[in-house]
Parts: structure tokens; C-alpha cells; sequence
């Protein structure tokens, strides 16, 4: 039985999330269905670096793959692509460590969101359009509350309260990218809709509807507040998955072409991490 590490990209809009579930269409289920067909007769298993939610996109989501072949990583990354629907993508897989585990070896992740100042008529998968006129300046400023270690009970999902909601959030940037406002979170881990109601609560930060303070209490008390402003799926993606001493590119410029008129540069903004 060999180990492979998988670099993965898709478009969650058609995906009722990353992880498998009965009766629902996921992204890890169109991978083993690949892996069916390109393993024959061996058994295999593919493991994520993390669940993401339904209609959440990934950049570089990174997996484990445990199947018994003498196939080379290129030559299962070709066969993984010759199955897959469109919008799922391998884009790297390169023989691992048998002890290698893609979410329990994980440092930090960080996740991307991009919200649109205006209609889009291309965007609509991959933004989140708000019409109110927002304050980037008290956005920015309101993000740096979420810095540190801090207990996210406020803004975790009922699933999530079994388990800790002490998240460690290593840093929050924001940028103006001509129509869009781009939100980089990175973090240990992050709770299941963890990141868009953080972006929610940002937004109503800028459209003048809570303050800085509103974000000091959600992190010191209990609050439903937080869930009432979930932020879309469409705007989010998992931007990369770092182990060791792996590090990530500070680029910040627009990660989806969303039409002509709006700037973008999918390449700049998400370099896959350096290994």
C-alpha cells in the first residue's frame, strides 16, 4: 500500500461540500468514484485536509490517497483528471510518507472570501455581491479583534459544539482589488461556517451596523448574533493547506476572473504553497 499527496481544485458550486454523504453529491465522492475506476480491483482511500461547506470552492484543497499500484504520480494525476467532471481538478500528486496524513499533519490553513461592489453578470458563483456601500477602513480594523487565540463558540455551528471552539487565528488581511474586497483568514483550523460568519459580521462592521466592540463580546460571551449573518458560500475559498515549515506567498490580488471589468489574477493571488 503506497501514499500519495494530493493538490486539489473545484468549483463547489454544483456540491453539497468536500466530504462524502449519503444521498448528496460531494467532492470527495467524485474522487473515490475516479479512484474505482482507475485502481480496478484495489482497494483505496482518499482523505481531506478538511471539510469545506456546500457551494465552497477550494484553490489548493490537499488529500491522502492509499491504494496499492506501481502507476507513477504523474501518470495518476493524468488518469484522476481523464475522470473527473470539469469542475473538479488534480493538480499535483507526488508520493508521500506512509505516515502522512493530510488533516491531522496540518500546521494552518487559510481561507480566501471576495465580495463584489457590484452586479456581476459573470461573478455570481465566486462573489459575494453587496449593495450597500461599506467602510473598508473600519472592515480592516474590525478584523484585527479576530487575531490570536480566542474561544469561536459564537460564530461555530451546532455540529461544532461537542468539541473544542478555541481556534488560534494567526492573521486576518483585507484589500481593495478595484470592485472587490478581497479577505484573506488564516488559522490553526476553523470551525464549520466559522469563516462566513466572521465575514458576515465584518460586513455589517462596514455597512455600519456593529462595531468593534460587537466583536469583543461575540469572542467573550455565547452569542446567536453571529449566525444570523452568514456569509454566502459562493464568495469562499480554501486558499491553501500548510505543513511544517511550508510557507505562503503574500501576493494579494484578485483570485477569480469574474469579467473583463473587474481586475483579477488567479495565478498571483493563491501561489500553492512552497514545499
Amino acid at each position: 500500500m503506497a501514499r500519495f499527496k494530493l493538490f486539489i481544485e473545484y468549483e463547489g458550486t454544483r456540491y453539497s461540500g468536500w466530504q462524502m454523504q449519503r444521498n448528496a453529491k460531494s467532492v470527495q465522492g467524485k474522487l473515490m468514484d475516479a479512484a474505482s475506476k482507475i485502481f480496478k480491483g484495489e482497494r483505496a482511500d482518499i482523505q481531506g485536509s478538511g471539510r469545506t461547506d456546500a457551494g465552497v470552492h477550494a484553490l489548493c484543497q490537499v488529500a491522502h490517497l492509499d491504494v496499492k499500484t506501481m502507476l507513477a504520480p504523474e501518470i495518476i494525476r493524468m488518469k484522476f483528471n481523464d475522470e473527473l467532471p470539469a469542475d473538479i481538478s488534480v493538480l499535483e500528486v507526488e508520493k508521500t510518507d506512509p505516515k502522512f496524513h493530510a488533516r491531522h499533519d496540518a500546521k494552518s490553513r487559510s481561507y480566501l472570501y471576495q465580495i463584489s461592489k457590484r452586479r456581476a453578470a459573470f461573478g455570481k458563483p465566486f462573489v459575494w455581491w453587496i449593495k450597500d456601500k461599506l467602510s473598508f477602513e473600519k472592515m480592516e480594523r474590525a478584523s484585527k479583534m479576530f487575531v490570536g487565540m480566542h474561544d469561536y463558540v459564537s460564530f461555530a455551528d451546532r455540529d461544532d459544539l461537542e468539541k473544542s471552539t478555541k481556534v488560534l487565528i494567526e492573521d486576518v488581511q483585507l484589500k481593495e482589488e478595484g470592485d472587490l474586497i478581497l479577505i484573506r483568514i488564516t488559522g490553526s483550523h476553523f470551525l464549520w461556517k466559522m469563516v462566513r460568519r466572521m465575514v458576515g459580521v465584518l460586513v455589517e462592521v462596514g455597512r455600519d451596523k456593529m462595531t468593534d466592540s460587537d466583536i469583543k463580546y461575540f469572542l467573550e460571551h455565547e452569542s446567536p448574533t453571529p449566525a444570523k449573518f452568514t456569509a454566502p458560500p459562493s464568495g469562499l475559498f480554501l486558499e491553501s493547506v500548510l505543513y511544517g515549515k511550508e510557507t505562503r506567498g503574500d501576493d494579494f490580488t484578485s483570485m477569480i476572473k469574474i469579467d473583463s471589468r473587474i481586475k483579477s489574477s488567479t495565478d498571483s493571488f493563491s501561489k500553492k504553497a512552497k514545499r
